[in-house]
């Protein structure tokens, strides 16, 4: 075992999570968490790990970021020839975690991913920045390639190609996870943490705790 390992650890002491504190819509509590977040100025508030099963039984894992909470669903956005969009394509239930380790938070959302509409990746494409909608073009995502010089002269090919605009790829958009139950995760004193799930159950939700 590396050296120091088992003695890696931090005492827990930002708060207490308590059922009367929970707002009644699981969105309207994630929207208060990430605002803190980012208020708190952590890296990347947006980013969660994105996680997938392969046809095989195996689990994958990535870091994605969130760029939208539409209609009660996560929304983000991907080549959709990558190894996520076809296992997700092959199994639609996925989970996400935000590891806001900085202020002893995580939250956990398990659902089922499906496409957005076109128009909703246009209207998302139009606001990166030229220089990743050029690589968004270049990279055949998750695809094996001979170097990084490979890559590099894909990106100048679509730069030359397009000069001005630069068109959403068919290959390319956005996702929405529904979730089924979403978990938010305090950290607390002698490991004895809080963990909320918001469960859907017919038309609205249920509140449970679940032991650390």
């Amino acid at each position: 075992m590396e050296e120091g390992l088992p003695r890696m650890r931090r005492r827990y002491t930002a708060g207490r999570l308590l059922e009367r504190d929970l707002a009644a819509d699981p969105f309207d509590e994630f929207r208060a968490w990430l605002h803190d977040a980012v208020a708190a100025g952590l890296a990347e508030p947006n980013a969660m790990v994105l996680s997938t099963v392969g046809a095989d039984g195996q689990p994958s894992s990535r870091t994605v970021l969130l760029k939208g909470i539409d209609d009660g669903g996560f929304v983000f956005f991907t080549n959709r020839g990558s190894r996520k969009a076809l296992e997700i394509e092959a199994n639609a239930l996925v989970s996400l975690c935000f590891p806001w380790i900085a202020m002893e938070r995580q939250v956990l959302v398990c659902g089922a991913a499906a496409t957005v509409p076109r128009a909703a990746s246009q209207a998302y494409w139009v606001t990166r920045p030229r220089e990743s909608q050029v690589g968004a073009w270049a990279s055949r995502q998750s695809t094996v390639i001979g170097g990084r010089d490979e890559l590099e002269a894909a990106a100048a090919d679509v730069a030359r190609r397009y000069p001005g605009d630069v068109p959403l790829p068919e290959f390319w958009g956005g996702y929405r996870v529904e979730p089924s139950s979403i978990e938010f995760w305090q950290g607390g004193l002698a490991r004895l943490h809080d963990r909320l799930r918001y469960r859907r159950e017919d038309a609205g939700w249920v509140v449970e705790r679940l032991s650390p």
